[in-house]
């Protein structure tokens, strides 16, 4: 049996099933996976090596970074705003950031901007990574850029620049001017308890363990009009392969293994956590963790009623998705838990979400990357066996 350690509650024992059989398989190289049910912590494990050559255990105190799982953590953020009366989903991005009104932006609204509906995928011109890892200089480059499509009329993911987006709009509305990831910090984290950053201290670092792989591995051996077709998404003239690579400044590879990466703010993918952190946070949402309930039940349901138009394909992932207020809701791209569910997926394989029909707040990382944005199957495996136990239950 492969090394592992952690804890379920009775009843629970089929997420820890479905938990080794993924490391036994070897579709794992390290991972972790914890379920909240009513606001207690029912699951908890981890397990592998937090390395590819396998020289270290993947721990309890292991951090990793969970790509695109981030963005539901940053649209907590603004559901929390919205709450505040700071801000209103339906009014004007421009109201609260006067520059973002540049070309024919200044009636598009908070929802349209939280459901990529602004056209804002990538920027206007060529940028470095340096410059994305600038907090102004990119919040800027995006208030100056040209949407792509008249705004409104479709969707598509901005896989990067949507974190920048609801950031800026946080600071902007934020009293005391914090960045997103101080308001994360102050007003998330520290409140629910766990671990998560959005600009990761350097005193860290040394628990993150590194990804392996990416979606660039398109394996050599796969169909040849599936490989093509594969690589003409990902091509970096493509608008998938702009929004993934920010017209090729995140294309080194590795980036994302990177510190100065680690340390900057990239509110839609550089997320460091556990999974135990991001299921007590989704659950904080639906129920009372420990005396705390970050967001009202009305609040939910505005947050994961779908906003996009069903089975619309997505300009910039082919495929149609399924946005609410900033978080995915239950879709073909996004199963989660089934129906209700709402959260966000990451590259690679992470997730997170929130099931309030089954009282679960669910979180999965790992560092193997598979070569897909959403519905990992080893992710997928442990959310069915956690939605039959709370049925269960």
């Amino acid at each position: 049996m492969p090394a592992f350690g952690g804890a379920v509650s009775n009843g629970w024992e089929a997420v820890r099933d479905a938990f080794v059989n993924n490391l036994e398989n070897s579709e794992e190289v390290g991972a972790a996976v914890s379920v909240y049910h009513r606001g207690n912590k029912v699951v908890d494990l981890w397990g592998g090596s937090f390395d590819a050559e396998k020289t270290q255990p993947y721990v309890e105190e292991t951090l990793q970074l969970v790509f695109s799982t981030t963005k539901g953590i940053t649209a907590i953020a603004v559901a929390m705003c919205v709450e505040r009366g700071l801000l209103s989903y339906d009014e004007k991005v421009s109201t609260y950031w006067p520059e973002f009104a540049q070309h024919g932006k200044g009636d598009a609204t908070v929802a349209q901007l939280l459901s990529h509906q602004c056209g804002l995928y990538t920027v206007d011109g060529d940028i470095s990574l340096s410059e994305a890892l600038n907090w102004s200089t990119i919040t800027e480059r995006l208030a100056a850029t040209a949407p792509r499509w008249d705004i409104g009329t479709k969707h598509g993911y901005h896989a990067l620049t949507y974190g920048w987006l609801a950031g800026e709009l946080v600071r902007r509305v934020d009293p005391s001017h914090r960045s997103l990831g101080t308001f994360v910090q102050e007003e998330i984290v520290s409140k629910v308890g766990g671990e998560l950053w959005i600009g990761l201290p350097e005193s860290q670092e040394s628990r993150v363990s590194p990804m392996i792989g990416g979606l660039n591995s398109v394996p050599e051996d796969l169909d040849p009009a599936v490989k093509a077709m594969m690589e003409q998404f990902m091509g970096p003239n493509s608008p998938g392969g702009q929004a993934l690579s920010l017209n090729g400044a995140f294309g080194i590879d590795g980036a994302f293994n990177r510190r100065d990466v680690h340390a900057a703010e990239i509110p839609a993918a550089n997320g460091i956590t556990n999974a135990r952190t991001l299921a007590r946070i989704y659950s904080s949402l639906i129920s009372e963790v420990d005396g705390v309930r970050l967001l009202k039940p009305s609040t939910v349901e505005k947050v994961r009623a779908l906003v996009t138009p069903e089975n619309e394909p997505d300009a910039c992932l082919i495929m149609p998705t399924t946005f609410g207020m900033g978080f995915m809701v239950h879709g073909p791209f996004s199963l989660f838990g089934g129906p209700g569910s709402f959260g966000h997926p990451g590259a690679g394989g992470s997730v997170a979400f929130a099931l309030p029909e089954k009282e679960i707040g669910f979180g999965y990382v790992m560092n193997q990357m598979a070569t897909n944005l959403a519905n990992d199957f080893r992710a997928q495996r442990l959310a069915e066996a956690a939605v039959a136990c709370a049925s269960a239950s």
